[in-house]
């Protein structure tokens, strides 16, 4: 679920948040990245739990209209498709997701109308009118169907939106990234799997170990690093040079320092796309110049030791 560019700004935030609070105690800062880290897994049940409140909406009105004096044929005997939707059942039948969402005590019930409001929307929609032609479909239909209609429908949502920001201050930023492996979720699910959900980690202690170690050793450098920054921008105003920059600068020199398998090019292409959507327009450059020049400082000194893959061209 995570790959390295997100665990990458998950440092990022992290030292953003030390410098700026002047903090001294590194293992609350390690704590509280590792916090923001499980806090997106979180989202991604808490998401995935919201379909599965819309379908059972749909249950709830469908037994309501059961209950009226006056039934309609139609009431007697609703189509079931959605409310037995194949991906959902095997969703709601997942020993894990089932673990999670109670040890979590998550539920939507303080946004139940909203829920009602997003099925009737979804009800509403052309997607659905053709989905419901059909009284049953197969697995595949099933899934994909709900896929389409997270993407359309409830990742859209800015009532959805705003409760997320107002419920918890860490899931505003990774939103984003759990709607997309929401419906990843939804459009590789296998029928009769017992394992529904995707794994937070791609390799749990690799990459807590790469966190770990990039946190800890950029600031264990953080005066070098930042000496040796300053030397190569003397011309710049220092007031005129981001904290963003700096700290992305300082995280990548640490990398081609200490992570022997990590190419240097993988490393500069990182931290030049994450100043993209992290700093000004012209950090790009910037960063690339600086980093370019201390690259060719340490590969003149013999300083950068790479092995495999990443071996220096």
């Amino acid at each position: 679920m995570l790959n390295r560019r997100y665990l990458r700004i998950k440092v990022l935030q992290t030292l953003y948040s030390w410098f700026q609070s002047e903090s001294n105690d590194l293992n609350v800062a390690e704590k509280e990245m590792f916090k923001s880290i499980n806090k997106v897994y979180d989202l991604y049940v808490y998401m995935l739990l919201l379909a599965v409140e819309v379908v059972e909406s749909a249950r709830s009105l469908a037994e309501t209209k059961k209950g009226k004096h006056f039934v309609s044929e139609e009431e007697k005997n609703p189509n079931l498709h959605f409310t037995q939707n194949k991906a959902i059942l095997l969703l709601e039948n997942d020993k894990r997701f089932n673990q999670i969402v109670s040890a979590k005590k998550m539920n939507w019930s303080l946004s139940s109308d909203n829920v009602r409001r997003l099925f009737r929307t979804i009800s509403e929609s052309k997607e659905y009118e053709k989905y419901m032609l059909k009284t049953e479909g197969s697995f595949k239909e099933d899934r994909m169907f709900m896929a389409e209609i997270y993407e359309k429908y409830i990742a859209t949502s800015e009532v959805f939106e705003q409760i997320i920001e107002d419920e918890d201050m860490y899931w505003a930023q990774d939103v984003e990234l759990v709607h997309i492996h929401v419906s990843r979720t939804f459009q590789k699910m296998k029928e009769g799997s017992p394992n529904v959900l995707v794994e937070l980690y791609k390799d749990m202690e690799d990459d807590t170990k790469f966190v770990k170690s990039l946190l800890r050793n950029t600031l264990a450098q953080n005066e070098e690093y930042g000496d040796l920054i300053a030397s190569l921008t003397k011309n710049w105003e220092s007031d005129r040079l981001a904290k963003i920059d700096i700290i992305l600068m300082k995280m990548a020199v640490c990398e081609i320092d200490h992570f022997s398998t990590i190419p240097v090019k993988v490393t500069l292409n990182e931290y030049i796309d994450l100043s993209k959507f992290f700093s000004t327009p012209k950090s790009k450059g910037f960063i690339n110049g600086v980093l370019d020049k201390i690259v060719a400082q340490w590969k003149s000194e013999g300083r950068i030791k790479k092995q495999g893959r990443g071996l220096i061209e």
